[in-house]
């Protein structure tokens, strides 16, 4: 008090401090106050939605910044070094695929996914959904378009789960019109993430798992799993219906799941040159990350895909689904304090080790079906080739597992090396069984290798009238979209 009393300017500055402070603090209490009013206000519903709202339109008018953020999933600007979300023809990229999958739709066409905001719109577009004189009659089953769409749940709920899943893929047309959304991922009322699909949920209960009993965290990668799976039509399930179902009763490791589909003795299709009986990998994203180190470390599918970010004070999560390559300070960064310029290093490091090997595979495979061809043409016997067959159907498997999962090298990139290397491996022991057959057989020739440089080049090699099927499918666009189209707006205006 006497340091107060011999310096009274010294009194007036701790005054004046202390109305500052006060000052400070009330603008704080302020700025809490008016930021929890905003909260407060934030999901107050403009619309009254019912359990199965498929238009994203009006989800948005309640919730409009991640419908906002969601619909930037329509920017096709971005491409990494492999990916990214610009339309490319894989096909055009790497015209071996188009052997490789010889007498399977995705010969025909294949092309390098967009956002989900195209996905009604790509999956009308691609020739593997053909372009029939009669749209009602094909040719692909309706079970495809499970993953495309928020109407499919509302579809399902109308007319029952196998009844869905039967007959074919334009039937459903003039119902499957909204992009994938908000309906996929999400409770109306509560806005938690559920699961729309019913395919993960029996996948679970034949494991003797309640998907019900999923931590938040673990719904966060879940939700991706109803559809970033590996899948097949199982026509047993329910006569008539191509029940979608997920082959994981074994595991859901590469092995595990072709030991499931070898003992039903199931195919996709029986390949045009080798004969040997395929299977097709759908896109095993989620069985490939649940191998890799960010799953063994809690991070989920939204943490780096669907990042949180704030805006005007409040946080919330980017429904931008989108490469973390392109975000990487919201992805990566939150947990690794390298530098991005770094970090893409790193990623493009994995992946470009794993598709050098990859290449490597497919050169194998292309071989063997060639050889396999002309092991048949010189008259080789089913007891000749059966074991043949099975080494290719395995290599091949092994490579479209790897190639299919989006991200594998990135996901978990000791799992897709493992998973390629023996690929490569059975594919060479297969080919050495076939240069024993030729001896037998009496041909000591190297089967040439084709010329597939080019896409155009590999579709004439396996036979396709690539002209009939582009005229087919732009006729059915100009004759058949527009109608369901029609029948979609009057229905929603009725």
């Amino acid at each position: 008090m006497k340091m107060l009393e011999k310096r009274p300017w010294l009194a007036w500055i701790l005054f004046l401090a202390t109305i500052i402070v006060v000052f400070l603090l009330g603008l704080l209490a302020s700025s809490i106050v008016e930021r929890r009013a905003e909260a407060s206000f934030v999901n107050v519903p403009k619309n009254e939605l019912s359990d199965f709202e498929p238009r994203n339109e009006l989800w948005g008018e309640n919730y409009p910044r991640e419908f906002q953020s969601y619909y930037q999933t329509a920017d096709t600007l971005f491409a990494s070094k492999y990916n990214g979300s610009a339309m490319w023809d894989m096909l055009e990229v790497d015209p071996r695929l188009v052997v490789l999958w010889a007498g399977y739709g995705f010969s025909k066409d294949y092309n390098q996914g967009r956002g989900h905001y195209y996905a009604v719109e790509d999956v009308r577009n691609t020739l593997r959904t053909g372009g029939p004189v009669d749209a009602d009659d094909g040719p692909m089953p309706s079970t495809c378009w499970t993953c495309k769409s928020p109407d499919v749940p509302r579809v399902m709920n109308e007319h029952g789960i196998a009844e869905f899943y039967k007959g074919k893929w334009a039937r459903l047309g003039a119902e499957i019109v909204n992009p994938i959304g908000c309906a996929d991922c999400h409770d109306p009322k509560t806005m938690n993430l559920r699961i729309s699909r019913p395919a993960l949920v029996e996948a679970f209960e034949r494991q003797g798992k309640d998907i019900a009993k999923a931590s938040h965290q673990e719904m966060r990668s879940l939700v991706c799993a109803q559809c970033h799976v590996e899948y097949y039509f199982n026509k047993k399930t329910v006569e008539g219906a191509n029940y979608l179902t997920f082959p994981w009763d074994k595991g859901f490791n590469v092995e595990a799941m072709e030991a499931y589909y070898d003992n039903m003795e199931f195919s996709d299709w029986t390949h045009k040159l080798s004969k040997a009986p395929m299977l097709k990998a759908q896109h095993p994203g989620y069985e490939v990350y649940m191998t890799g180190i960010h799953a063994d470390r809690g991070v989920s599918c939204a943490d780096c895909h669907m990042p949180y970010k704030s805006e005007g004070g409040q946080k919330f999560t980017d429904h931008k689904i989108q490469s973390p390559l392109n975000n990487v300070a919201n992805s990566c960064q939150v947990c690794h304090r390298q530098e991005t310029a770094n970090l893409i290093a790193n990623v493009y490091s994995h992946q470009d080790k794993i598709i050098e090997n990859r290449d490597q595979l497919e050169k194998l495979l292309v071989r063997a079906h060639v050889e396999a061809k002309k092991a048949w043409d010189l008259g080789a016997t089913d007891d000749q080739m059966k074991d043949i067959l099975m080494g290719i159907r395995h290599a091949q498997w092994r490579w479209d597992y790897a190639a299919a999962s989006h991200g594998g090298s990135f996901h978990a990139p000791v799992e897709i090396s493992r998973v390629i290397s023996t690929g490569i491996d059975i594919a060479q022991e297969t080919r050495i069984s076939l240069a024993r057959l030729f001896a037998t057989l009496g041909h000591n020739i190297e089967v040439p290798y084709p010329d597939i440089s080019t896409k155009a080049k590999a579709q004439e090699f396996i036979g396709l009238d690539m002209d009939k099927l582009n005229a087919e499918k732009k006729a059915f666009k100009e004759n058949f979209v527009p109608e369901w189209i029609k029948k979609a707006q009057a229905r929603e205006n009725s």
